[in-house]
Protein backbone atom coordinates (compact mmCIF):
# COMPACT_ATOMS: atom_id res chain seq x y z
CA UNK A 1 0.00 0.00 0.00
CA UNK A 2 1.65 3.51 -1.16
CA UNK A 3 -0.01 5.28 2.10
CA UNK A 4 -1.08 4.86 5.05
CA UNK A 5 -4.84 3.75 6.05
CA UNK A 6 -5.30 7.11 8.16
CA UNK A 7 -3.77 9.21 5.30
CA UNK A 8 -5.76 7.54 2.91
CA UNK A 9 -8.99 8.92 4.81
CA UNK A 10 -8.00 12.24 4.88
CA UNK A 11 -7.40 12.52 1.36
CA UNK A 12 -11.09 10.82 0.66
CA UNK A 13 -12.33 13.03 3.44
CA UNK A 14 -10.63 16.13 2.03
CA UNK A 15 -11.85 15.20 -1.70
CA UNK A 16 -15.93 16.40 -0.75
CA UNK A 17 -15.22 20.14 0.04
CA UNK A 18 -12.60 19.90 -3.33
CA UNK A 19 -15.40 19.09 -5.35
CA UNK A 20 -18.32 21.61 -3.71
CA UNK A 21 -15.24 24.58 -4.77
CA UNK A 22 -14.53 22.71 -8.12
CA UNK A 23 -18.81 23.69 -9.06
CA UNK A 24 -18.43 27.01 -7.31
CA UNK A 25 -15.01 27.50 -9.75
CA UNK A 26 -16.69 26.09 -12.78
CA UNK A 27 -19.75 28.24 -11.87
CA UNK A 28 -17.95 31.57 -12.49
CA UNK A 29 -16.67 30.70 -16.08
CA UNK A 30 -20.38 29.59 -16.95
CA UNK A 31 -19.33 25.95 -16.51
CA UNK A 32 -22.62 24.27 -14.54
CA UNK A 33 -22.06 20.66 -13.21
CA UNK A 34 -25.42 19.17 -11.81
CA UNK A 35 -25.36 17.28 -8.73
CA UNK A 36 -25.31 14.08 -10.90
CA UNK A 37 -22.08 15.03 -12.56
CA UNK A 38 -20.46 16.14 -9.28
CA UNK A 39 -21.07 12.64 -8.22
CA UNK A 40 -19.83 10.73 -10.49
CA UNK A 41 -16.57 12.87 -10.94
CA UNK A 42 -16.01 12.24 -7.17
CA UNK A 43 -16.40 8.40 -8.25
CA UNK A 44 -14.10 8.55 -10.71
CA UNK A 45 -11.71 10.48 -8.38
CA UNK A 46 -12.02 7.73 -5.48
CA UNK A 47 -11.93 4.81 -7.50
CA UNK A 48 -8.54 6.45 -8.99
CA UNK A 49 -7.08 7.53 -5.07
CA UNK A 50 -7.97 4.15 -4.53
CA UNK A 51 -6.43 1.98 -7.22
CA UNK A 52 -3.16 4.49 -7.01
CA UNK A 53 -3.13 3.66 -3.08
CA UNK A 54 -3.41 -0.28 -3.46
CA UNK A 55 -0.43 -0.34 -6.30
CA UNK A 56 2.56 -2.05 -4.59
CA UNK A 57 4.99 0.35 -4.01
CA UNK A 58 8.10 -1.15 -6.43
CA UNK A 59 5.89 -1.88 -9.56
CA UNK A 60 6.23 -5.57 -9.76
CA UNK A 61 3.83 -6.74 -7.54
CA UNK A 62 6.23 -8.13 -5.31
CA UNK A 63 7.41 -6.64 -1.22
CA UNK A 64 11.41 -5.85 -1.22
CA UNK A 65 10.83 -6.56 2.88
CA UNK A 66 9.92 -9.64 4.21
CA UNK A 67 9.29 -11.73 1.10
CA UNK A 68 10.43 -15.07 1.70
CA UNK A 69 10.49 -15.78 -2.12
CA UNK A 70 12.77 -13.13 -2.80
CA UNK A 71 15.28 -14.52 -0.27
CA UNK A 72 15.71 -18.69 -2.00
Amino acid sequence: MRISKAGLLVVLALLAPLLVELRTVLSWVNVELTVLETGLVGAVLVVAILVWAFLPENGNGKTTEGDASSEN
